[in-house]
């Protein structure tokens, strides 16, 4: 048998054999090999998973991407809450009841026909729960739910922006009323201001926790403090203001409230009948009135 038939026969039984390697031409020496007369294709390096293969077109296997984490949810986090109707996935359940006693642990099915006899839907309450936590609600009580749930989404307090104003110990009168009018928009706006004063350099050394305190009197509208107005380093003092409290508004709406006018007696006092009222000229006038 010639070597061209035994290299045939070698690569037929390496193709019965498995599919993951393929006989190359330089299986076996040929008597002009080693005079350098026939050489076959060079052979290709051990791909990722160490096994040589010849095959062509063949790309290496790609890299194992982990899924990402799923972020684990607050159940007191929940913005919405509604009825899951029969779309239930999951065998087992734990159940709870109208008034929130807990029913145990029970299979979809049951939890379906425990809802269908009494009237009422199922709402998932905690999902993060081994099993999940569903309760049996009537649509009354799905709609107060709803409620609850919307007006504590609008209690959140929504992030303070902090607004920054900076200017000079010697600034113009004209130019402080502008700026102080602009710290009472960010104040209407419920936002948080701080102000930085910075000390004149040809000046003589003055109180700038005080100058500050001063500047910020001049405003026509009550504020409150973050910070009280401090020297922060060496030619800056610094304070931060913010909308003013319930608290801090109650004695301005006391002296608003208009006073009461002083009680006063209508009727006239008379003397004796036929006597005209004392008037303001003096007693003296009164002879006139007499008869």
């Amino acid at each position: 048998m010639s070597a061209t038939h035994l290299r045939w026969a070698l690569s037929l039984a390496a193709r019965r054999a498995g599919p993951s390697w393929t006989a190359s031409p330089r299986a076996l020496p040929t008597c002009g090999e080693e005079k350098g007369f026939l050489r076959g294709p060079p052979t290709a390096p051990p791909g990722p998973g160490g096994h040589f293969s010849t095959e062509a077109g063949e790309t290496p296997p790609a890299a194992v991407v982990p899924p990402p984490k799923k972020k684990k949810q607050d159940p007191n986090a929940r913005t919405t809450i509604n009825s899951v109707g029969r779309k239930i996935h999951l065998r087992l359940l734990q159940v709870m009841g109208v008034g929130g006693e807990s029913l145990g642990n029970m299979h979809r099915s049951d939890a379906i026909r425990l809802m269908d006899e009494q009237g009422l839907k199922l709402v998932l309450v905690d999902d993060s729960a081994d099993p999940p936590l569903y309760q049996l609600m009537s649509g009354k009580q799905i709609h107060e739910e709803q409620l609850k749930l919307r007006e504590k989404q609008k209690a959140k307090p929504a992030a303070v922006q902090v607004k920054e104003l900076t200017f000079s110990s010697d600034i113009a009168s004209h130019d402080l009323s502008t700026k102080l009018k602009q710290v009472q928009s960010w104040l209407e706006k419920k936002n948080h201001v701080r102000i930085t004063l910075r000390a004149k350099r040809t000046a003589s050394k003055v109180a700038l926790d005080q100058t500050l305190d001063d500047m910020v009197q001049q405003m026509p509208m009550t504020v409150g403090f973050v910070a009280k107005p401090k020297v922060i380093r060496d030619g800056r003092a610094m304070c931060i203001l913010r909308p003013p409290s319930a608290k801090e508004l109650a004695p301005q709406k006391e002296k608003s409230k208009p006073q009461p006018p002083p009680p006063t007696d209508a009727t006239p006092q008379c003397s004796e009948p036929g006597t005209p009222p004392d008037s303001p000229a003096g007693p003296a006038d009164a002879s006139k009135y007499q008869a």
